[in-house]
């Protein structure tokens, strides 16, 4: 929903990402425009249930007192949950109270504590865990994790064998099936492996620090916050962002599959200068892109 930073230009919104996986929509962030630009999309969001705020700096949670108040006016009836630091509530409460008399559905919050590496959110098909983040005010990344799926059955082994359908959970979950004239057939030969679980990672705003790789081992997709360049190398270290480069060297060096830089600063001019700095490290990067959809699976 954008790829900007603090300062909104002509090109670029503040940031926030709509997350669609496991047939569920996760939004990351809520910049200032949001709303515009899911409007520009056409963008449904029947499935958004979880808003998940990185920390509390305008340009990653502006956005989002006009969001909760549009979806009161729409008639919205299904609790949503907003996943932030504490001060988040503390803050917006007044707000709603104040702007939103009367909403038509319930806003609640998980306290999260950003310097902590846990596990802040899961269902039956997906976990969420917090990535501490070196920002100037407490700050975390997200980790979205499918849960190990089970094992494909062989379509052939089943017309094969005869297997009832009534057998096939109990084979996927590991049990080998006995045929009506007393043969054992192994699991081994029933099936096939699952497919791996999907990951997603997304990492803003944070300096460059070792430790993030060792969270982000093989994730299948890292967005990761790529603000200035290497020519604003002294002002990226007051600010406590990441230049491009080093994006792409936490990529590196968490042997990701795929990197999207974003969060970029007014001052960078042509982003693709930001690109080739990456990819000089990393070469598997893309540009974050105002309203770009992103197939990753």
């Amino acid at each position: 929903m954008g790829a900007g930073s603090a300062k909104p230009t002509k090109t670029l919104s503040p940031g926030s990402q709509v997350l669609q996986m496991c047939d569920k929509q996760f939004m990351i962030d809520c910049g200032e425009g949001t709303q515009i630009n899911i409007a520009r999309m056409s963008l449904r969001m029947p499935r958004l249930d979880n808003i998940f705020i990185s920390h509390l700096h305008g340009d990653h949670c502006f956005g989002l007192l006009g969001l909760l108040s549009t979806l009161g006016m729409l008639g919205r009836t299904r609790s949503i949950t907003i996943h932030a630091h504490k001060d988040m509530e503390t803050m917006l409460r007044p707000l709603l109270e104040y702007f939103c008399e009367g909403m038509t559905y319930e806003v609640k919050f998980n306290h999260i504590n950003p310097s902590r590496h846990e596990m802040i959110y899961e269902d039956r098909t997906l976990t969420v865990t917090s990535l501490p983040l070196k920002h100037k005010v407490p700050c975390c990344g997200f980790l979205f994790e499918e849960k190990q799926r089970l094992p494909h059955m062989r379509k052939d082994m089943i017309q094969a064998y005869d297997i009832p359908l009534t057998e096939i959970p109990k084979i996927k979950e590991g049990a080998d099936f006995m045929t009506a004239d007393g043969r054992l057939i192994p699991n081994s030969s029933l099936t096939t492996p699952a497919t791996p679980p999907f990951r997603y990672a997304y990492c803003s705003d944070t300096a460059y620090h070792k430790r993030l790789a060792s969270w982000l081992q093989g994730v299948d997709c890292l967005y990761h916050e790529a603000t200035f360049t290497e020519e604003f190398a002294s002002r990226c270290k007051d600010t406590m962002h990441s230049t491009a480069r080093q994006a792409a060297m936490t990529a590196k060096e968490a042997g990701v599959s795929k990197l999207i830089i974003g969060h970029f600063s007014s001052r960078i001019t042509d982003r693709n200068t930001s690109l080739q700095e990456a990819k000089e490290v990393f070469e598997n990067t893309i540009l974050a892109e105002e309203r770009k959809t992103f197939v990753l699976s």
